[in-house]
């Protein structure tokens, strides 16, 4: 199977999965406990109809939307994920240069594996950086500091990961930064000699933007620990409120699900929301994003931006969030599996295929640009 025998999600994931080592594999491709929220983020777009209009003059359709102040080519943007280079060598310096390609936004997480500031001086498209609120507070000053200095405009603050998700795929396979693997894992390893060819002889494996602040050198720490060891479970809105105040620019937060929390952002000066069950990796059981869409765009969304992900495979996926108001959809495990499978090209590829998606499904929706996308041409099914 090659790159030019991808057309869809499924056959990226496909080709991910023979080059990955199992352990990164199904690192990506996880969830929490039964993984119930996995299968549902993409399972919800299907309860929903998309009713077309005919005859209305498409032969001109503009794909841009303004997120949180930034403008984009498309409407959709590449949520921050972290361990990029652990999944191919050239991670997130791959990431930032296809959406640039396509003009739309990208994220860095704090577990990111190329440093803010190296992509900010690269890429003139907008970059998001995405972080964890540690219980070593001079470390959060730190990193927004960091994120200041490197120029970038919209600070990303996840508040669904104050403890790790039960992610049993990990467990089972040992896998852990660095790389305390079973017998198993070590075995899977072995049978995938590209990878760590390609891995042992490109750049050292770092994260640049906690390698000043903690120590990875010594016993294994896997995500969940992380979470669970690392970050602040004290936090509260105050704490929230007084990091949006110190940003003073545009401050999204990532995880929020609930009306009543919706409008605790937009009361603290919250100027986004993303919706969001971090992949269903964490509580399983939860609401999809775009379960949630509707009652919370119709409560703070003349107040902020709101935008959604999870699951999302399909450029008809992404018009069915836009018409319930969403600015644009975050994508994940969508250009994660391209960025496996083949570093930039990869990326590259599956953000052309869903460019021309959106483009022919706004046709045959008969709209002309994303604001003429409304409820009225959704249908939900009971």
């Amino acid at each position: 199977m090659r790159l030019s025998d991808c057309h869809n999600f499924h056959d990226f994931r496909r080709l991910a999965q023979r080059r990955l080592p199992s352990p990164i594999f199904n690192y990506i491709d996880g969830g929490a406990d039964d993984e119930t929220t996995l299968r549902r983020n993409t399972d919800a777009f299907a309860a929903c109809d998309l009713v077309p209009s005919v005859l209305r003059g498409v032969s001109d359709v503009d794909l841009s939307v303004t997120v949180m102040g930034q403008k984009l080519a498309l409407p959709v943007y590449l949520s921050p994920t972290a361990l990029q280079r652990l999944f191919h060598h050239e991670g997130e310096r791959a990431t930032a240069a296809a959406a640039e390609a396509y003009g739309t936004m990208f994220g860095v997480s704090s577990l990111g594996t190329v440093s803010m500031a190296e992509l900010a001086r690269k890429h003139a498209n907008p970059q998001v950086y995405q972080f964890y609120f540690h219980k070593d507070r001079g470390l959060n000053r730190s990193m927004m500091q960091s994120a200041k200095d490197a120029g970038i405009k919209v600070m990303m603050l996840t508040v669904d990961s104050i403890t790790g998700g039960n992610r049993e795929r990990d467990l089972r396979t040992g896998f852990s930064i660095p790389f305390r693997l079973t017998l198993g894992g070590m075995f899977q390893f072995a049978i995938k000699p590209m990878w760590g060819l390609n891995y042992v002889t490109h750049e050292k494996f770092s994260l640049p933007q906690l390698d000043a602040h903690i120590d990875m050198k010594g016993d294994s720490l896997t995500i969940g620990r992380y979470f669970t060891e690392m970050l602040d479970p004290s936090m509260t809105w105050d704490d929230v409120a007084a990091m949006v105040a110190e940003w003073g620019g545009e401050f999204c937060l990532k995880g929020v699900m609930s009306v009543e929390d919706a409008r605790r952002a937009a009361a603290i000066g919250c100027t986004g929301i993303v919706l969001s069950n971090h992949g269903g990796r964490q509580l399983d059981g939860s609401r999809t994003g775009f379960d949630q869409l509707d009652e919370i765009v119709q409560a703070v969304g003349d107040r902020l931006d709101v935008l959604m992900d999870g699951g999302v495979q399909r450029g008809s996926h992404v018009l069915k969030a836009l018409s319930l108001g969403a600015k644009a959809v975050g994508l994940g495990r969508y250009y994660l599996f391209p960025l496996a499978a083949a570093g930039r090209a990869g990326v590259e590829r599956a953000l052309g295929q869903m460019q021309a998606e959106i483009l022919r499904d706004m046709r045959l929706m008969g709209a002309k640009n994303v604001g003429e996308l409304s409820r009225d041409n959704l249908r939900f099914r009971t």
